[in-house]
């Protein structure tokens, strides 16, 4: 164990968990006294492949951090140990305390390329320190959601449950991948702490191991619905499905004598649909009609569809690698970037990757039905446009939250009005871009910025 790890080193809070560059610049912000107000903002340059929309997630993390991000005493001593940061650094390091303020999309918000979903307007050196945690935070958890949103329309009216934990690149990714998931409109985790942490209702049936420590199906399965009554849902591939579901048959007037009643079944190899048609067959004609069918084992989003189409009797399924890795697209071509400082709109021109300067606002627009039908970005002091709706509002003020930010109850509610996007967009298939506006004012600012760096000679 290392002296830090020894000492109670918390990613969590930690201001170390950062890239080594952030420090440096840092250090030359202190030393050039490069301390005025900056603004930085998270965005998305594109969308992933095969994605219509991203839906934002991550924001209650990341405005935790900011309020609790210390460096401790033990990183102070390995810092001035080393002899490889100034003592000025370490200093300001070991005094920091996050002040400045943060304008952010509400979780659950739908949102398009090189639209701002988090504002952070602070000193330089404070805004700079925060960068990689706070893109860790966001861009992960937003990845995710935006994942498990696509499920939760591929399966309209189904039950679906994060299993990733196992397959997650790490305890804490699988943790706020549940978090994640619940946000987009999963009904539950396997993972026992996303309960406690976050609220988040915990499921979970048994494993083939279960089953195969014991001589036979039925055997595992009367020992399972003695010791937990109130969650008797047998896995029944472990040899043959259907003969797994004809000994649950079996089985349940012996349960039934005991007071105990079978929920469900689950299945988790083979050709699921078809399993599904006959162990329904098998329940029904068994008297368990009330018993659901729970699916998992290899589960995506086209997968779903393809059962919901043939309308496979499956009323949840376990979602997981595809879930907590998000298999296909496992990374979002995201930035935090400065837009300005001083007073003054900055501008990255770099080739495919150009910003927009300044502090932005993004409106959204509504049809006659309430379904949206386009954005606009605009400078934040932009007057609102007649019939837009502002996405970013205060989260942070003076470092400290603002109060009645929506719990994650409320958020899951507000992701539920992805129904109200294009259906285009709520498709798996691509669809033509989403109208996303720039307007005259970002325009004139980029113009402006612009012919400032010319003549600044860069």
């Amino acid at each position: 164990m290392t002296t830090l790890e020894a000492r109670g080193f918390d990613p969590a809070h930690s201001l170390l968990l950062t890239d080594l560059y952030q420090l440096n610049m840092v250090d030359s912000y202190l030393r050039g006294g490069l301390t005025g107000t900056a603004v930085f903002e998270f965005f998305v340059r594109r969308l992933p492949p095969g994605r219509n929309f991203l839906l934002a997630a991550g924001l209650d993390q990341a405005l935790a951090f900011l309020e609790d991000a210390r460096l401790t005493d033990a990183e102070a001593d390995w810092l001035r140990a080393g002899g490889r940061f100034p003592p000025a650094l370490v200093d300001f390091l070991a005094g920091f305390r996050f002040t400045g303020d943060v304008d952010a999309m509400a979780e659950g918000t739908p949102f398009f390329p090189h639209e701002p979903i988090l504002r952070v307007t602070a000193p330089l050196p404070q805004a700079q320190l925060v960068e990689t945690r706070l893109v860790n935070l966001l861009q992960f958890q937003t990845l995710v959601a935006s994942k498990a949103v696509r499920m939760v329309l591929a399966a309209p009216g189904r039950r679906l449950v994060d299993f990733g934990l196992r397959r997650a690149h790490g305890g804490e990714a699988g943790l706020l991948a549940a978090r994640a998931a619940y946000l987009a409109g999963f009904a539950g985790t396997a993972t026992v702490p996303a309960e406690p942490l976050f609220g988040v209702p915990v499921f979970g049936t048994m494993a083939h191991s279960f089953v195969l420590a014991h001589d036979s199906e039925t055997a595992a399965f009367a020992a399972f619905a003695r010791d937990h009554p109130d969650q008797t849902v047998f896995l029944i591939d472990t040899y043959d499905t259907e003969r797994g579901a004809e000994a649950v048959v079996a089985l349940a007037p012996r349960l039934r004598a005991a007071g105990i009643g079978v929920r469900g079944v689950r299945l988790d190899s083979g050709d699921l649909a078809d399993h599904a048609v006959k162990v329904r067959t098998i329940l029904d004609t068994g008297g368990l009609l009330q018993a659901r069918i729970f699916a998992s084992g290899g589960i995506d989003e086209h997968l779903l569809a393809r059962l919901h189409a043939a309308a496979a009797p499956i009323d949840a399924y376990g979602v997981g690698t595809s879930l907590v890795t998000s298999e296909d697209a496992p990374a979002l071509d995201c930035a935090y970037k400065l837009q300005a400082y001083a007073g003054r709109p900055r501008r990255k021109r770099s080739e495919g990757k150009a910003t927009w300067p300044g502090a932005k606002q993004v409106y959204r627009f509504h049809g006659g039905d309430g379904s949206c039908t386009h954005d606009l970005v605009t400078t934040a002091d932009d007057p609102p446009p007649p019939g837009g709706t502002p996405l970013l509002a205060p989260a942070l003020r003076g470092g400290r939250r603002v109060p009645d930010l929506p719990d994650l109850a409320a958020s899951r509610t507000h992701a539920a009005a992805v129904g109200r996007l294009p259906e285009s967009l709520r498709r798996l298939d691509p669809a033509p871009p989403y109208g996303v506006d720039i307007s005259p004012a970002l325009c004139l600012l980029a113009h402006e910025a612009d012919g400032a760096a010319d003549r600044a000679g860069g």
